[in-house]
Parts: C-alpha cells; sequence; structure tokens
C-alpha cells in the first residue's frame, strides 16, 4: 500500500489524546464499610466492571475513527501491476493484406475490423496506427475515421517486423503497446520475440469462417502456333474443392473464351487456344471466397525478332540455322576474321561456336554485351588452349576450364526447374535417351548447373545478372565429338538461350518482385520512358544502354492491370501486373507468431485490459466508510452500554 499524501500519517501522534483522556477517566471508587454488605458488594463489582469494559469500547471506537480520518486524508492505493507502462504509447498494427477480405462472422475481416476500431476506441486516446500500405503517427480515432473507411486491400504482405522498425525509427528509445489486428495468414515475425520489457503486445484474431478459395495461379503461353497461341491457365482450390467453376478469357472488353472448371485435385489446367493476334486482357473466375485472385492480367505480343550473332567456322553453324528460322530470328554469320564489333552492341544473343583463337578486343566486348543484357553462348573448341579458353570465360561468366578429358561421358541429369526447361517437359522424364560426348573440359565456377554428365560434373550450366545471362558448355558438340545436335534437347537448349528476358514468353509480372525490364528503345536526353493505364501512371527508375534501356520497377505499381510502356505519347509494348497468390491459402495460419501476445476478442479489452493492469486503486473512500460506522458504533455503545 502507498499513500499520496504520506505526510498526513504524522497525524496518527494525534491518537495519544484518547488514551490520555481515557487514563484520566479511570479513577478509583471509594470504598465505604456497612453492616449488612453483601448486597452492596456484588451490585459494586457489577457496576465497576461494567463502567470499564464500556470506556475501553469508546476509546477503541474513537481511536479507529480517528485512524480511519488519517489514513482517508493521507490517500492509500494500491499499484497497478504494470504501472511501469502506464506512460507507455498505442501502436496499431492492422492487416490490411487481401486475406483480410476473407469472410468473418460479421462481414468481410478489414471492414469489421476498422469498424470496431471507430467504435470501441476512446475519442480523446492518442494512438499511431500503421498498415502495410499507410502510416497515421500520434492522432486519434476520430481524425483518421475517414482514411479509415476507405482504406483499400494492399498486395503487401503484411510484415510485422518491417512496421515495428518503422515505429522504432519514429519513436526511438519509446516503450510502446502493440496492438496487432490480422488473421495471421502467412504471418511471421522474428522482433516481437526480441523487444524490451517495457513493451507490450496485443493479438486481436480476425478469424476466418469460410476458408474455401479459388485462385488463378498462373497464365503461361504453352504452345506458339503458326495461326495460334495456346496458353495455359492454372487455377488452384483450397479448403474443399469447388466444381463448376466459370473460367473466362476476355481480351480488351471482348469474351473470346469460356469454360466450367471441375476440380480432380486442388490445381487443375485448363488450356485455351487463340488466334494469333496481340493479346491484352485477362483470365477470370468466380468463386465465394476472396476476389484479389480472381483475375489474372497478361499480354501476348508479337515477338519481335531476335538479333543473333554466330561467330565460327560456316559448316559448325549449320545447325544453328536450322534452329534460329528466318521467321522468329536475324542471324548474322560471322568468322573470327570477319567481325563487326560495332554491330555486336545491337545483338540480342551472341554464340562463340568453337573458336580456336579468341582476341582480347573480343572478350571486352562481351563482357560489356552482357552486362548490358545480351545473352553470352560460348562452345569451346577442342583445339583452344585451356589458357586461351580461360583468358575469355575470366572475363565473361567467371569461369576457369581444366584441361581436355578423352573420356567418354553420358549426359544424365536436366535442371527441370531451370527457366530454359520450365515450359518444355509436362513433368520429369526419366527414361529420356541422354546424348553423351567423347572429349570435354571440367569447368570450376559458382555457375547454376543446366545439364549434368553421370559424374555430375556440368555439361552446360549459366550465370545471369538482372538482364542477361552466359551460357557455357564443356565439350564441343559437333558431330564428330557429339551426338547432342541430335537429341531432342538441342532445339529447346538453343532456341531458349537465344531468349532475351524482354522476349522470353512472360505474359505478366509480379508486383513487389522488383523485376528488371529491357526495351528496345532510342530515348534522347530530356525523354523518360511511362507505364500507365486509365488509373494509374508511374515512371520506373531507367537506364540507357546505348539501343536499349533497362527498366527497374521496384514495388510499382501499386494495382494489378494491363498497363502500357510509353515513351511520350508512343506505345513501345504492351504489359501485365499481377499480385502475388501469397495471400490465397486461408488454411495457412501461423498461430506461432503470436504466442509471446496478449490473445483479445476485441479492441475493447484491450483498452479495459491496459486500464485495469495499470491503473491504481484507491482506498480513501472505504476510509471513510470505516468513520463513520466507528463513528455510529460510539453513539451506540454511548446509548445502549451502561
Amino acid at each position: 500500500m502507498q499513500f499520496k499524501h504520506p505526510e498526513i500519517l504524522y497525524f496518527l501522534f494525534l491518537l495519544v489524546i484518547p488514551i490520555i483522556v481515557h487514563l484520566f477517566q479511570l479513577r478509583r471508587f471509594k470504598k465505604e464499610f456497612f453492616t449488612n454488605v453483601k448486597l452492596l458488594k456484588e451490585l459494586q463489582i457489577q457496576t465497576q466492571k461494567s463502567s470499564t469494559i464500556k470506556k475501553w469500547l469508546l476509546l477503541a471506537t474513537r481511536l479507529l475513527l480517528l485512524a480511519a480520518l488519517i489514513f482517508a486524508f493521507a490517500q492509500p492505493f494500491f499499484k497497478g501491476k504494470e504501472d511501469d507502462k502506464k506512460n507507455n504509447e498505442l501502436v496499431i498494427l492492422l492487416d490490411n493484406s487481401f486475406s483480410m477480405q476473407a469472410k468473418g462472422n460479421k462481414g468481410e475481416l478489414l471492414k469489421r475490423a476498422i469498424q470496431e476500431l471507430i467504435e470501441e476506441t476512446p475519442e480523446t486516446k492518442t494512438l499511431s496506427l500503421l498498415t502495410s500500405t499507410d502510416v497515421f503517427w500520434d492522432t486519434d480515432i476520430k481524425s483518421i475515421q475517414k482514411e479509415l473507411l476507405n482504406l483499400k486491400y494492399s498486395g503487401t504482405p503484411f510484415e510485422i517486423d518491417n512496421l515495428i522498425t518503422k515505429v522504432q525509427a519514429k519513436k526511438p528509445n519509446t516503450s510502446i503497446d502493440y496492438v496487432v489486428i490480422s488473421d495471421a495468414i502467412n504471418v511471421e515475425s522474428k522482433k516481437t520475440t526480441s523487444l524490451a520489457e517495457g513493451n507490450s503486445l496485443y493479438f486481436m484474431d480476425a478469424v476466418v469462417q469460410n476458408k474455401n478459395n479459388v485462385s488463378i495461379e498462373n497464365v503461361t503461353l504453352s504452345q506458339n502456333l503458326d495461326q495460334f497461341y495456346e496458353i495455359k491457365v492454372t487455377l488452384k482450390s483450397f479448403g474443399e474443392q469447388e466444381n463448376g467453376i466459370p473460367l473466362s478469357i476476355v481480351n480488351g472488353a471482348k469474351n473470346v473464351a469460356k469454360t466450367i472448371v471441375n476440380f480432380k485435385e486442388n490445381e487443375q489446367t485448363v488450356i485455351f487456344t487463340l488466334p494469333k493476334t496481340d493479346f491484352h486482357g485477362y483470365a477470370q473466375i468466380q468463386d465465394k471466397g476472396l476476389n484479389y485472385d480472381n483475375t489474372f492480367y497478361f499480354s501476348i505480343e508479337k515477338p519481335k525478332k531476335i538479333k543473333v550473332t554466330t561467330i565460327g567456322a560456316a559448316d559448325k553453324n549449320a545447325f544453328l540455322s536450322k534452329i534460329y528460322i528466318s521467321e522468329e530470328f536475324d542471324v548474322t554469320n560471322y568468322t573470327l576474321s570477319e567481325i563487326n564489333y560495332s554491330e555486336l552492341e545491337n545483338q540480342h544473343t551472341i554464340v562463340l561456336n568453337e573458336l580456336d583463337e579468341i582476341p582480347s578486343s573480343l572478350a571486352t566486348n562481351l563482357n560489356d554485351f552482357y552486362a548490358k543484357g545480351g545473352n553470352v553462348i560460348i562452345i569451346p573448341s577442342a583445339s583452344i588452349s585451356v589458357e586461351k579458353l580461360n583468358s575469355l570465360t575470366n572475363k565473361v561468366g567467371n569461369s576457369n576450364f581444366t584441361a581436355l578429358q578423352n573420356q567418354e561421358k553420358k549426359i544424365t541429369k536436366i535442371s527441370f526447374s531451370h527457366p530454359l526447361y520450365q515450359n518444355v517437359f509436362e513433368k520429369k522424364i526419366t527414361n529420356f535417351q541422354y546424348p553423351e560426348v567423347k572429349q570435354s573440359f571440367v569447368i570450376n565456377s559458382k555457375g547454376f548447373p543446366i545439364l549434368q554428365f553421370e559424374d555430375g560434373s556440368s555439361f552446360l550450366q549459366s550465370t545471369s545478372n538482372q538482364m542477361g545471362s552466359i551460357y557455357t558448355f564443356s565439350a564441343p558438340i559437333n558431330k564428330q565429338n557429339s551426338n547432342f545436335q541430335n537429341s531432342p534437347l538441342i532445339v529447346p537448349t538453343f532456341y531458349n538461350m537465344a531468349q532475351t528476358k524482354g522476349n522470353s514468353g512472360k505474359l505478366s509480372h509480379i508486383i513487389g518482385e522488383n523485376e528488371v525490364l529491357l526495351i528496345d528503345a532510342i530515348t534522347s536526353k530530356d525523354e523518360v520512358i511511362s507505364i500507365q493505364n486509365e488509373d494509374e501512371s508511374f515512371i520506373p527508375m531507367q537506364q540507357v544502354l546505348n539501343t536499349k534501356i533497362k527498366l527497374s520497377l521496384g514495388e510499382l505499381p501499386e494495382n494489378s492491370g494491363n498497363f502500357a510502356v510509353e515513351k511520350k505519347e508512343n506505345k513501345l509494348k504492351n504489359i501485365s501486373f499481377n499480385y502475388s497468390r501469397t495471400e490465397s491459402d486461408l488454411e495457412a495460419k501461423n498461430e506461432t507468431t503470436f504466442e509471446d501476445f496478449t490473445k483479445v476478442n476485441d479492441i475493447s479489452t484491450v483498452f479495459n485490459e491496459i486500464e485495469s493492469s495499470r491503473s491504481s486503486k484507491e482506498f480513501w473512500k472505504w476510509f471513510i466508510i470505516l468513520a463513520l460506522l466507528f463513528l455510529v458504533s460510539e453513539m451506540l455503545i454511548q446509548k445502549f452500554v451502561k
């Protein structure tokens, strides 16, 4: 127990006064003797005893009355169990990710949480509120009511650690009451376990009622035919499998295809054949779950011819002319002595096919070419020395070759996950007729192995930057040394190696993945490239690379949709963006993240919890009541006790 005015307790010395008065009243009775004293003696004892009890009772009640009054004026109280946190600031972390579109028992989770915040939060309470996209510092609920009611769902995942970092940067060395309102779908945190003791953590669980959901996961170009595109739409069902889901393909404002999807498994693919024209639209479904993943935007444009330069003997380059056909590729063939270095920077892909000599000027040009987004394919010659070969690869690709080995090796392992083969095989193949080589080098580098020999060494590996790639073979692939040219792998391997990242057949981009685009365009000094549609426009970071422009998308755009890449008012290409599908699985609840939190059912419980745990309990009123009781007791003793 503590006192607001402990100095008043010195008045307890006043209790001596009633005690002194009482002692003066305890006078001895004078003895008188009579002849017949038996009856009188008994009466004397009885009266004396009664009088003494009354005086002691009065003394006790007066002492207690005075003490109660003194304690009342000293104002005793007990501190709350978290009294040291009474000056904590309140910060609310509100999850506005797409999973909060799900329905709870009172409607959409986010809308219900906002409504409860507005209704239950005291209007005078100062707070800060952060979402994945919005920040409100040191305000009150009434001032931000309009903004909360208009709060949009965000494609940015709800990351508690990022939000706490923002708070710590804004309010260093400040004790905080963190209130997290979330459905806990894919929510993780490491910072909450290392917060200082002065901070408190509360978690209000937004409980999902219906966890069933169907999502369009991806749309890819499965085949590029003469007159048609064949696209593959991948859908995924979460929770109980739903059947009879309508799926539409819309180009612009025109519905070009429609079907009904029935799920035999959790994942289902649907193939559509579309006319070979420019496509700028979306795939769309209707289900009872989340809305954000019901639409997948994508664009298909007639690909521009890829410029390929092959450097090597004409007879050895013959197989490449069968792969790089004139309809899709613009191929230039050079021997080593005929190279036009000024034209190399305008190419998309350069193939070095079994060169016996590699000039240092060529190596320098290739390194610059790769840095600016070009693809380089290196096929070593059996006649070249290791030193000359390494003089190239140390500059381009940072790899190192060992001496040529005269040992037959079979290519037995394919990296099916590599972008080179992602859309080539429908499933992993185990009974493939693998090619083999007679002579090969061993490559020592940190490159990614695409094709490997049975001993685990690389036959083909890749090194990539944000824009270009270097593909390095460890063996000559002429018909005298290998049967690789007769393998079914030859066409998809070389075809896909020539594809640039801007011409790779990718139909859409994911928001927030900081992707890089390479655009064939030339801009003047004051010209910029913008990306826009009817609702949104932004200027990405851009770098001019001679005849190409590198666009870094960063976290933009904010919203999914179909966009156009424009230079002034001239459209350069169509482009589509989609949200990541990380929020689609409503079963992916991560409750372990909130094990150290105080769990509450509603926001009012938070305020009640804080108030009860940190408020002092005052007892002066009870001492006033006791004083009155003692006063009444004294009056009753005076009246009824003889």
